[in-house]
């Protein structure tokens, strides 16, 4: 675990980035209930506030109109305090990521290539909650783009945490213990 300095009084919020299926989802839901905040998952949220899922808004307008949607919720989170975000793997990508930054605790949940495809053959859901960046294969498409985002990850989160061995629970504790934030069990 890496971590860059700050204080317990600076985290409004835990934000959770990284790859698809490094348990961002999983782990800020585990993580919201432990501290008693509140859940939001920004790709869950888009579906909701679209009313379709992100493969057809990709579809129908392009990956520019989500990542136009995705812009704007991450402005208007950030304004917000006591939530566990789990943002979608591209959200770092923005020029507001910053604004979240800022707002919170980011916590990079990493995996290694392997455990990542694995985990994404084995969701069923894949394709129909995500459509594919490029036209390569999983292993290939995960490769370049875990490749071309890793100096942004590591430039905009706090911490570092490998999901690949650990469980969900490990992870929350690790986070919380970071934190200082001790809640009741």
């Amino acid at each position: 675990m890496v971590s860059k300095s700050r204080t317990e009084s600076d985290w409004k919020n835990i934000i959770l980035t990284g790859y698809r299926a490094v348990g961002k989802t999983s782990v800020g839901n585990m993580l919201a209930q432990r501290l008693n905040m509140n859940f939001i998952d920004t790709d869950q949220e888009i579906v909701r506030r679209e009313g379709q899922p992100i493969k057809d808004i990709v579809a129908k307008d392009g990956w520019g109109r989500f990542r136009l949607r995705e812009g704007e919720l991450l402005v208007e989170l950030a304004g917000g305090e006591g939530r566990v975000i789990a943002t979608g793997g591209g959200a770092i990508t923005h020029k507001y990521w910053p604004r979240l930054m800022a707002a919170g605790l980011v916590v990079w949940l990493t995996a290694d290539e392997e455990t990542i495809c694995r985990r994404l053959a084995a969701d069923n859901n894949t394709t129909e909650q995500r459509p594919s960046l490029t036209d390569n294969t999983i292993f290939a498409e995960v490769s370049e783009i875990l490749a071309a985002r890793k100096p942004l990850y590591q430039q905009g989160s706090h911490i570092v945490m490998d999901t690949t061995k650990l469980d969900v629970s490990a992870i929350v504790e690790k986070i919380i213990k970071y934190t200082g934030k001790y809640p009741p069990k």
